[in-house]
């Protein structure tokens, strides 16, 4: 029986060899569809197969026990060795059967494996295309980082830690090319940024004096000053304020109207607005300082060319032209001189204040400028104003001295703070051009104050202004207008502005110049103007000692007069070598008239001389006196004919 088995088992053995070693004898791989016809059973079915059989095999071993009860050990252990080799042969069958159907399976599967391995892998593909994709931007990133961290430490190497000013070979590398723009900016910003903190990022070695000649340089190149501008302005601000006030003249100011309450009242202001608003005019309340003033940001249609512009509901006027009339504060039934009175803004608007009451006297020297005045008066319904054309010097002659209540004077000036408007002035103001303007306009103060009657019941004030920041056009007339005359300053009544300077390099001003005020484009939004206001305490003049009195207009007429007089008196002195002896003879009695009549008009003149400088006679006297010899003359030669009747 133990044959039989063994035989059995070698039969079995050879019906199912094991596919490794077909796989082994056939290395190639068989095509699919072979593979397809030769599929081998499956798993589930393999595995029944090899439970039956160990089945057999067990109830086989059963009946060879009971068969053969007394066997050697020899021969248990032989068969043990057998069944054990035998189920080893058909485990490692087994474990060669679940390995190769999961090939066959891979190769040659079914359709719907098929397809679920390709869309497997198309999403696998996908997924790893948007990795890369990912990937290739995040590397580009960090390559834009790292390309900017070498960048900044590049500059940072490049630019030191302290600022250097540039030396006279870089400068004159730079004076043989065109200008850096960029580079003038960023210099001149390091420039200022050390100046406003000197003690601590000074260099060591440069002086103060070197960062502000540098600085003067290159903001005139930068921005097109002339030395003499731009070294003023240096010495009156501060490097940042300077900074501001600079970009601030390179801006537009913004355009404002003033509403007329001769013909709007101030209650119909909105009225007004709205009128302009539904034309298509942008604009806002000009500020709280002032109830009639409006300010326009854009306009669809010319603001000077409205309906109610050429009605004389508004006037076109800047902000800061508001401010002296404020300041001046007429009242009705007054007296009032506008001495350079054209085009007519601060005219119209004292008018208005006036409502119409009282006389203004509305001056101006040049006379294409009269049209202009005069057309915005009749446009703005003004009808308590008197247009005149003369010399403001003049006018104490013309009026009188001590005959109005009230002066405004807006001086001609060289309009340095209206840079916004008028660029060239940039470049055509010089130190002479300021110290001619500020002779005119000393004349002129002076001319104001002698124009006001001190002893007004509602006026005696004078208000002075102009358009410029230049501190010998404003504090300077000032403070000399305090010396030659008995005035004071009082305040402007204006709730805003700057105080003005009381020094200045070497210039010390009277203490109550911080009651005047000043107007920058870069603080207060509007032109730089200067504002003061003076009460005349008595109409007495007075004169300091140390003081150089301006000569005016008249004098200097006078003087030549006189230069003139003096040359017809010599040429008078001078009679001719063949006349003298004629003249002692002939009229001995005129002459010593003459010489009388002389004498007594000295004594006169010495008398009631007041100066140190004696007045001499006019032309006219002598001519007189030449007739009255003459006179005298004939009448010696009548006398001589009636005498001697028979001679003819």
């Amino acid at each position: 029986m133990p044959a039989l088995t063994r035989n059995k088992k070698k039969g079995a053995k050879s019906q199912t060899p094991p596919l490794i070693k077909r796989t082994k004898s056939n290395p190639t791989p068989p095509p699919k569809k072979a593979m397809k016809s030769h599929k081998p059973p499956l798993k589930k079915q393999r595995k029944g197969v090899s439970d039956e059989k160990r089945e057999v095999y067990n109830d086989e071993e059963e009946e060879e026990e009971e068969e053969v009860s007394e066997e050697s050990d020899e021969g248990d252990e032989l068969g043990s060795d057998l069944f054990s080799d035998g189920d080893e042969e058909e485990e490692d069958g087994d474990e060669e059967d679940d390995i190769e159907p999961s090939d066959d399976d891979f190769l040659g599967g079914s359709d719907e494996e098929k397809g679920t391995l390709v869309s497997d892998s198309d999403s696998d593909s996908d997924e790893s295309d948007i990795e890369k994709e990912s990937k290739a931007i995040d590397e580009e990133r960090e390559r834009q980082e790292q390309d900017a961290k070498d960048e900044l430490q590049m500059n940072i190497k490049e630019q030191p830690d302290e600022f250097r000013l540039p030396t006279k070979k870089e400068l004159e590398e730079e004076a043989s090319g065109p200008p850096d723009l960029p580079a003038l900016q960023t210099r001149i910003k390091e420039i200022v940024r050390v100046l406003s903190n000197f003690k601590d990022l000074r260099p060591e070695g440069v002086k103060r004096k070197e960062f502000v000649e540098q600085l003067k340089a290159d903001l005139g190149s930068y921005y097109g000053y002339n030395e003499f501008l731009i070294g003023t302005l240096v010495e009156m601000f501060p490097p940042v304020e300077l900074m501001e006030l600079i970009q601030a003249f390179e801006k537009q100011r913004p355009t404002s109207i003033r509403t007329n309450t001769l013909k709007v009242n101030l209650t119909r202001r909105r009225d007004l607005a709205d009128v302009l608003l539904n034309r298509g005019v942008n604009l806002d309340p000009l500020s709280k300082w002032s109830k009639v003033g409006l300010v326009v940001y854009d306009s669809q249609v010319p603001i000077g060319a409205t309906p109610e512009y050429l009605a004389g509901f508004y006037m076109l006027q800047s902000a800061s032209s508001f401010l002296p009339v404020m300041a001046l504060a007429p009242r009705e039934n007054e007296r009032v001189v506008d001495m350079a009175a054209a085009p007519g803004g601060k005219t119209t608007y004292v008018a208005s204040l006036m409502k119409n009451t009282g006389i203004i006297y509305a001056n101006e020297m040049k006379v294409p400028r009269l049209k202009s005045l005069t057309a915005n008066l009749h446009r703005m319904g003004v009808t308590n104003t008197i247009v005149c054309n003369y010399d403001g010097r003049e006018l104490p002659k013309v009026f009188g001295p001590n005959s109005v209540d009230r002066v405004l004077l807006d001086a001609p000036c060289s309009g340095t703070g209206v840079i916004s408007k008028d660029e060239s002035v940039k470049t055509s103001k010089s130190a002479n051009d300021i110290r001619k303007f500020a002779d005119l306009q000393k004349q002129l103060i002076l001319a104001a104050i002698d124009l006001v009657d001190a002893e007004s019941k509602t006026g005696g004030y004078i208000v002075y202004s102009t358009c410029s920041i230049m501190i010998p056009e404003n504090e300077a007339v000032i403070d000399y207008a305090l010396k030659k005359r008995d005035v004071k300053l009082v305040p402007c009544g204006l709730d805003f502005g700057q105080a003005g300077f009381t020094r200045f390099r070497e210039h010390r001003f009277h203490p109550t110049l911080e009651k005047t005020r000043r107007f920058y484009p870069h603080v207060h939004n509007m032109d730089g103007f200067f504002v003061a206001k003076l009460k005349k305490m008595s109409n007495e003049t007075k004169a300091s000692e140390g003081d150089e009195p301006v000569e005016t207009k008249e004098q200097a007429q006078l003087s030549s007069d006189e230069d003139d007089d003096d040359e017809s008196i010599k040429e008078l002195k001078k009679p001719s070598g063949a006349n003298v002896v004629k003249n002692k003879q002939r009229i001995p009695i005129s002459k010593a008239n003459n010489k009388g009549k002389k004498n007594k008009n000295f004594k006169t003149e010495n008398a009631n001389a007041e100066g140190p400088r004696k007045q001499k006679k006019k032309r006219s006297q002598w001519k007189a006196e030449i007739a009255q010899a003459r006179e005298d003359k004939r009448k010696v030669m009548r006398e001589k004919n009636t005498k001697e009747p028979g001679r003819r």
